[in-house]
């Protein structure tokens, strides 16, 4: 049993991406469902993954159903395609075109092969997340523990004045004006 890791690409942003792990005998409706819970998406929309080269140019379409659209070869469907299958070489990518009107788009790339272990956990699974996804609808903001560790690692509340506004050197300036004030008291 051989288990896939694959790195997913927010296509808009290279630094964001999400390492995925899946068995080989899985199939791409399973990938799918996983990298929309990865990036926090729902399954609402259609969609559809190209097998594609070094050159992220689009190849054999493996599509969630068959659309009302013109192809120019049938598609492959998810549910009936097993990713060993569609493997052709060890650095294979894929894009995943979800949300025909959005079109978001991400680069998906194998990026290990582990023929060796042990099946231990459940697959797929979400094994790393780097960056903040974009937000399928509206805007994401950073939140909750997100938001706890940018307070911890920086303390806002010191660090700006009540008013919201800091001139550079104005600590420097008022000091300077009351030792100036001091000797002309003593003067």
């Amino acid at each position: 049993m051989a288990i896939l890791k694959f790195r997913v690409y927010w296509e808009e942003d290279d630094s964001v991406y999400r390492d995925i792990t899946i068995m080989h005998t899985q199939t791409f409706l399973e990938l799918y469902q996983i990298i929309l819970k990865c990036f926090e998406f729902d399954n609402k929309h259609a969609a559809t993954f190209f097998r594609s080269n070094d050159h992220w140019q689009r190849g054999k379409e493996i599509s969630l159903e068959k659309y009302d659209k013109e192809y120019k070869a049938a598609p492959l469907i998810m549910a009936d395609t097993i990713i060993g299958s569609e493997i052709k070489d060890p650095n294979q990518k894929f894009i995943f075109l979800y949300d025909f009107h959005k079109n978001w788009t991400f680069l998906v790339e194998l990026i290990n092969v582990n023929k060796d272990s042990v099946n231990i956990g459940t697959f797929p699974a979400c094994v790393r997340s780097e960056g903040i996804g974009p937000s399928q609808y509206g805007t994401k903001g950073i939140v909750n523990e997100k938001l706890a560790e940018l307070e911890e690692k920086y303390d806002f509340s010191s660090a700006i004045p009540a008013d919201g506004f800091n001139e550079e050197g104005e600590e420097e300036a008022n000091e300077e004006e009351e030792q100036e004030e001091e000797s002309n008291e003593e003067l």
